[in-house]
Parts: C-alpha cells; structure tokens; sequence
C-alpha cells in the first residue's frame, strides 16, 4: 500500500521537484529545481551565485555547474518512457564558454517527437544512443557552458521482441 502511494506521489511533477530539492549532492551544491513540466518533458534548475559555490578567480565552481546538468536528461526519459525501459547514462562533457558570476539556470527538454524517434528505435530491442545538448545561461540568456549527453535507452530483456 506504501510502495503504491508513493509511486503515485513520485509521477506527480511538483512532488518530484521537491524531492529532488532535498538531494544531499545537489542540495549541498546549492541547485534548486525550479520547476518541472506536466508531463515530465521538460525541467529548469537555477543555481546561484554564493560563496559556497564561488571559486578563489570569482566564477562558479565548475563541478557545481556540471551537476546541475547532471541527472535531469536521464529523469526526463526515466519518467517518460516508463519502467519498460532501461536509461543510463553513457557519456557526458561540458565546454566552459564564460565566467559564470550570477544566478544561472539549465533547462532540460525532451520533446514528443524525440520521444517518439527514441522509441521507435528502441522497439526492435538494440539499443539506442541518444545525444542531447543545451546550454548553462544567465538568466539573461548568455551562455555560461554547454553541456552534452548522451544517454543509453533500451526495451528491458523482458519486454524485447522475439528475435526470429
């Protein structure tokens, strides 16, 4: 009874945003979730600029900058695609572009139609290799750093099809 409450709580988006909020990495890192889409396609995380997360040349930590990016691809397909699929992580880099001395925010989508491209691919059991990109900007859009991900997906063993 437990287990199915909280399943339900999880698939609400403003639940999910709070939990997230009190994640000890991204918590101590001073990330907040801002905000989380209705239908999990799309989430905004605003990291500010305080001395806990500024470096002795007066920018933002850099490994503050990438865990902001961190998870929140591989929680979008997660929630999108469902428990018939696995999703990982499988590569990662960020540019630095410039200095990062205010609030700055990342938002991570993933729309219906890649949605539909991944699924589509993942139908016949291989797997999928799914790159996303986007940028860490100030909120008055000038780039701080680009972030590149590319994420693992593919059907569970249980759910492939029959190879003939």
């Amino acid at each position: 009874m437990l287990k199915k409450f909280l399943k339900n709580l999880s698939d609400k988006p403003e639940f999910m945003r709070r939990a997230i909020n009190f994640y000890a990495p991204l918590r101590g890192a001073g990330i907040h979730v801002h905000r989380i889409g209705a239908n999990f396609e799309e989430v905004e995380v605003h990291l500010p600029f305080t001395r806990r997360n500024k470096t002795i040349m007066g920018a933002h930590f850099g490994g503050s900058l990438y865990a902001m990016a961190d998870p929140f691809y591989m929680l979008i397909l997660m929630k999108r695609l469902g428990h018939r699929y696995h999703v990982w992580d499988q590569e990662s880099n960020i540019r630095f572009i410039a200095k990062g001395s205010a609030l700055v925010k990342g938002v991570y989508q993933v729309d219906d139609q890649t949605l539909n491209e991944i699924k589509s691919k993942a139908a016949t059991g291989e797997k999928v290799l799914h790159t996303f990109e986007t940028d860490i900007t100030h909120v008055d859009g000038s780039v701080v750093a680009h972030v590149t991900k590319v994420l693992y997906i593919r059907l569970k063993k249980q759910h492939r099809p029959i190879s003939s």
